[in-house]
């Protein structure tokens, strides 16, 4: 799919992101037995109003705040804009996870990146989810997308949370170009840390679908080996991330194959599939979407982050690639 211009691509990113969270939001926290027995295999909305959720919402923030410091995109840059933006948001922030109220909290006691990352929950898949358009704006450079991944995720992450989301970032990086799935893949192992428990898992679900016919159940229990056994909460960034690739891997280029895939794993249902979504959408382009998906991609309610309400995803998508052009051409 190398003919697709770079504009269709990160509109595919999005959207596919958008989809995946409104695709996975009504599976999450399930397992995919309990999937299997209440719908058999998701092919499509299963929610009467299927709507994004926080991964969505995220992921546009990080967004905003490309656009708003460009080549100064830093920890502290990234840090005022959730002080004064975030921070200071009034009422419920509905489906935020546990890592970033965590950093709320910090922000809001005046703690600064790295220490507001630095919490009980800063391995979780809350940066992951929501750095795709780092990899847009970084088309074609996987050690720039990882390195501004860092900056995002000081504010609100530590260790596997960080690795994860640099493998997303990476990946998207290449997928950008046109690359295949197996590309992307590769990125993201490259920029982690070989002995990283994220690497552990990443290799563990390529392994999977390289080796099992049923890769589902076997990608299932060898990241519950290494990831799930020992933590309760679905939102762990190695297994969340892990299982993203699985499903980018077995779909093998097709992007609707690949968001169910990852719908039907379960776990955190709606952020394996933003991340995957995210990932096939910007080798796929925005043609790939299936057509009656595409109105979970609308206009930001701001039910979670207020500060994103009124932000539309293909309008940020081709404001991303607008700066990528700008950023690109200062560097000549």
């Amino acid at each position: 799919m190398t003919g697709l211009d770079t504009k269709s691509r990160a509109r595919g990113c999005l959207a596919g992101l958008a989809v995946g969270d409104a695709l996975g939001r009504p599976a999450e926290g399930m397992e995919p037995d309990q999937i299997v027995e209440r719908w058999g295999r998701i092919e499509g909305y299963v929610a009467d109003t299927p709507v994004g959720s926080d991964d969505t919402e995220y992921a546009l923030l990080t967004a905003k705040a490309l656009l708003r410091f460009g080549a100064d995109f830093s920890a502290d840059n990234v840090a005022d804009l959730w002080r004064d933006e975030v921070c200071t948001q009034q009422g419920a922030f509905a489906g935020s996870g546990f890592s970033e109220m965590a950093a709320i909290r910090n922000l809001q006691r005046g703690h600064r990146p790295p220490r507001s990352g630095q919490h009980a929950h800063g391995w979780s898949d809350g940066l992951a989810m929501r750095v795709a358009p780092v990899g847009i704006v970084a088309a074609g450079d996987p050690e720039q997308a990882s390195r501004w991944a860092v900056e995002d995720g000081l504010v609100s992450h530590s260790g596997e949370g960080i690795y994860a989301g640099q493998a997303i970032a990476a990946a998207v990086a290449v997928a950008m170009t046109g690359a295949d799935a197996e590309a992307a893949f590769a990125a993201a192992l490259d920029v982690v840390p070989v002995d990283s428990w994220t690497a552990r898992c990443l290799q563990a679900g390529r392994e999977v679908v390289a080796t099992e016919p049923d890769w589902t159940t076997a990608a299932r229990h060898a990241v519950a080996r290494l990831a799930v056994d020992r933590y309760y909460w679905a939102d762990l960034a190695p297994e969340a991330v892990s299982l993203a690739f699985v499903a980018v891997l077995a779909g093998e280029g097709d992007f609707r194959e690949t968001v169910l895939n990852a719908v039907n794993l379960g776990r955190d249902a709606d952020t394996i599939a933003a991340m995957a979504g995210a990932v096939a959408g910007a080798f796929s382009g925005i043609d790939a979407v299936p057509e009656e998906w595409l109105p979970a991609v609308a206009v930001a309610p701001g039910v979670c982050l207020a500060t994103t309400k009124g932000m539309h995803p293909m309008e940020v998508a081709d404001e991303l690639c607008a700066l990528a052009d700008e950023l690109g051409s200062a560097d000549e």
